[in-house]
């Protein structure tokens, strides 16, 4: 089966040459057909004005014999076959039961149709005798009397040899088919420098949509003429424009609103302070308050930690908006440095982990603590116990799974556990997190050029940290 071509550019030359071939073939055939026809023809027609010419110089009686005519005879016949004999050809005559043959031809070798129609008129026919091609004359001599014309019963049967006719015929198909593939040929050339010419500007279209695509919103492409292709790039400008002053737009009231959230997040952390003093006193003293304004006290603590909790976050994430945020590389052993995040937060007796203590990588120790602390964290939280840590140097970098054994994040969720503000399920709480812990550390491991993946365990969920050598 043959496949075609895929390509624009290859399709466009595979038409045109298909195109050029059937116009060459239908014009060399055609071509050759009236050739041949032509060529037949003059053959034809020379033969019977030949045979017509030699017939008409016939003086030796024949057919009904007038007082004083002598009755024919083979002399007159040789006579006459000489007459219209010559190179290549072969005459047979036949006459009031008389047959002479001056050739190799025989009366044996006269087609019977041609033989039938000879009894009215002259005739030809092209047939294969003995291995060749012949155009065979067949004519039946008529004698005035008078006003009618009458039959004589001579018939002549003349055979010319068409091998010079066929022989310029190969030449023809020779020459055609020569033709024929030069054509071709320049049809080709013409298709492919045609092809490269239509093209340019499709071309220069892919080039100016990539370069938009990587982000120079500037692309411009000059216009020529006006045909349609001149019309697709003005079009094209015209929406480059257009998205080169959306995109504009859109990165202002981005970078504004950035710049909202960060300087929010910062005057914030006045106040915080200030509250965070004060809720540290009032916790001093709320084992000693009556139950209703001591249950009060611990909510506004709780809310207040959240609060801290999230202005941090919110600032964290302002640094990686505004590119800011950068690494500080150095050798880490990677126990101690695990081990070390559970015990600050108190979370030593509830995980696991498992770690080589030689295990040393180059990493921003904080950004790692981070990582760590939010994938932990939001196992404890959101999981169940047992909470498994561990770490492993892999060929190209540093390995760190966690694990939980709870009921798992929903399938239509997971897409989604490393978006902003996402928390799977309606069911949680507000204290339950910013819903910024995970977006901030696939963030920190996206700048230590690595990645962090999530998959649905049973029971329980996985996540996988991979953090390449430094």
């Amino acid at each position: 089966m043959i496949r075609l071509p895929t390509g624009f550019r290859a399709r466009l030359v595979f038409t045109f040459t298909l195109v050029a071939v059937t116009a060459s073939v239908l014009v060399a055939t055609i071509g050759f057909e009236l050739a041949k026809a032509a060529l037949i023809k003059r053959a034809e027609d020379s033969a019977v004005d030949l045979v017509t010419r030699e017939l008409n110089r016939i003086s030796f009686p024949i057919g009904k014999l007038r007082p004083g005519e002598a009755a024919a005879g083979a002399r007159e016949l040789s006579i006459l076959a000489q007459s219209l004999d010559g190179p290549g050809r072969s005459v047979v005559l036949e006459y009031s039961g008389l047959a002479h043959a001056d050739g190799p031809m025989t009366m044996r070798d006269v087609p019977n149709e041609l033989y039938g129609r000879s009894k009215r008129n002259i005739v030809t026919q092209r047939k294969v005798v003995h291995s060749e091609l012949w155009l065979i004359v067949g004519a039946q001599v008529y004698r005035e009397n008078g006003e009618t014309p009458e039959a004589t019963g001579l018939r002549a049967f003349v055979f010319f040899p068409m091998r010079d006719d066929e022989s310029q015929l190969a030449t023809l198909r020779v020459r055609l088919t020569q033709g024929g593939a030069a054509i071709v040929l320049i049809a080709l050339v013409v298709a492919v420098l045609s092809a490269r010419r239509v093209l340019l500007p499709v071309r220069r279209l892919s080039a100016a949509a990539q370069a938009l695509g990587q982000g120079r919103l500037d692309t411009r492409l000059p216009v020529h003429g006006h045909d349609e292709l001149a019309e697709l790039t003005a079009r094209f400008n015209d929406a480059a424009a257009a998205l080169e002053l959306s995109v504009s737009e859109l990165r202002s009231l981005e970078a504004m609103s950035r710049r909202f959230v960060a300087d929010v997040s910062h005057e914030l952390r006045t106040p915080l302070t200030a509250m965070t003093a004060v809720a540290d006193m009032l916790s001093e003293e709320a084992n000693r308050l009556p139950q209703a304004p001591a249950e009060a006290v611990r909510l506004v603590l709780s809310e207040i930690e959240r609060l801290r909790e999230l202005v941090e976050h919110l600032i964290e994430i302002s640094r990686f908006d505004a590119g800011t945020a950068t690494l500080n590389l150095e050798p880490v052993n990677v126990a101690d440095a695990i081990q070390d995040c559970l015990e600050v937060r108190g979370w030593s007796e509830e995980v696991r982990v498992n770690a080589s203590r030689s295990l040393t990588v180059s990493l921003d120790p904080r950004r790692f603590d981070v990582i760590v602390a939010n994938l932990v964290g939001n196992a404890l939280k959101h999981g169940a116990a047992p909470v498994m840590v561990n770490a492993r140097a892999t060929q190209n970098g540093l390995e760190v799974k966690v694990r939980d054994h709870g009921k798992g994040i929903p399938p239509e969720a997971m897409p989604h556990v490393f978006d902003r503000f996402f928390k799977a399920g309606a069911g949680r709480t507000r204290s339950q997190g910013s819903g910024l812990g995970l977006a901030i550390a696939r963030a920190n491991a996206q700048l230590h050029g690595g990645t962090i993946s999530v998959r649905e365990q049973n029971p329980g969920t996985l996540f996988t940290v991979w953090l390449p050598h430094a």
